[in-house]
């Protein structure tokens, strides 16, 4: 019998048994430095496959696009923020400072570029507009979120200008490296990356994983759990969902009110309200201390699994009551391919 779409996927249960390990066994000391270097080499491959398995051809077919591609950018970069500080005299009593940064934190980083695209071919939206529009705002957030962290989200402690290129600097270097490297072999071993996408998608998950296991255990070493109650949690719980809902509610109204036909619509609503954990938390890694970086991403890991579950009952919703028009394609995945595809985005 097939999984209920609003139980957890089987990546989440493993973030789930991953925070629970960290907390009961954390790593320290000779071991902690083992799964430093070793998620350090993890995230180099994994943006390594990114850029390879990336189609120029794809994102040339989209680009065109541009009021759409703009609008998905003000969302991703401008909504977000503004939202998370408008609510956070709201929101924040909900938790503890700590996480509320990681909530400002989540409102900064780029879209996913996997779930978008799954969640629209499902809908029937606009296929090669999502795509350019995820994938650029991937490359956008190396340069846009580190910027946006040091003014918003930690603006005292980013060291001003020289902080924001200082963290970009390291970015580039861990993030954006490989994945052009990747990207440019993408000629000799894209076919590869294609062939056995299903293996290479335990490469994206096992090194989210080992970022999630080393950032837990500094901060359970630091005393996580005794800094976050279980009413912090459920209060976290309550933060995410009210700021998926009022940012799909908010893509859904201006894209209608700027007259975007309905496969644009949903482009702009499922690559304007994603937030990705696959840069997230190797971003995470680079900008803030190891001892924080678990705190810091406990919302992102959080909204991951509900903007899934979410957005899986919106696509279908879509894809009941949308013929196929300009600009829109037959969907490409069933609702099950779709979550699957998207877990670890």
């Amino acid at each position: 019998m097939a999984r209920s779409r609003f139980l957890p996927d089987n990546f989440t249960l493993a973030l789930v048994t991953t925070v629970v390990l960290a907390s009961l066994l954390p790593a320290s000391g000779a071991t902690a430095s083992f799964f430093e270097g070793l998620t350090t080499f993890a995230i180099g491959l994994l943006f390594f496959l990114h850029g390879a398995k990336l189609s120029r051809e794809a994102i040339l077919a989209g680009i065109a696009h541009w009021r759409l591609h703009l609008l998905v950018f003000a969302c991703t970069f401008a909504l977000f923020p503004l939202l998370g500080f408008a609510l956070k005299p709201v929101l924040s009593p909900l938790v503890t400072p700590e996480i509320y940064t990681g909530v400002l934190f989540l409102c900064v980083l780029p879209a996913t570029v996997q779930s978008a695209i799954a969640f629209t071919s499902m809908a029937r939206g606009n296929i090669p507009a999502a795509v350019c529009s995820a994938s650029a705002s991937t490359l956008l957030g190396v340069f846009v979120t580190p910027i946006l962290v040091n003014l918003l989200v930690v603006p005292h402690g980013g060291g001003g200008a020289g902080g924001a290129l200082d963290a970009i600097g390291r970015i580039l270097l861990q993030l954006m490296l490989p994945f052009a490297v990747g990207h440019f072999a993408r000629p000799w071993i894209g076919g590869f990356t294609k062939k056995h996408a299903h293996v290479l998608k335990f490469v994206d998950q096992g090194s989210i994983l080992l970022v999630v296991y080393t950032a837990f255990s500094a901060a359970v070493i630091e005393g996580l759990w005794k800094q976050v109650p279980l009413s912090a949690l459920a209060g976290l719980v309550v933060v995410c969902a009210v700021l998926l809902a009022v940012v799909l509610a908010s893509t859904t109204w201006i894209a209608r009110k700027l007259g975007f036909d309905k496969a644009d619509e949903i482009t702009i609503v499922f690559c304007g309200s994603k937030k990705s954990l696959a840069s997230g938390v190797p971003m995470a890694k680079v900008l803030f201390a190891s001892h924080a970086v678990g705190a810091i991403v406990l919302p992102l890991m959080l909204f991951h699994q509900i903007q899934l579950m979410v957005c899986a009952v919106l696509a279908q919703r879509y894809a009941r009551r949308v013929e196929p028009a300009a600009g829109s394609a037959a969907p490409l995945v069933s609702p099950a391919e779709a979550a699957e595809e998207a877990t670890a985005d």
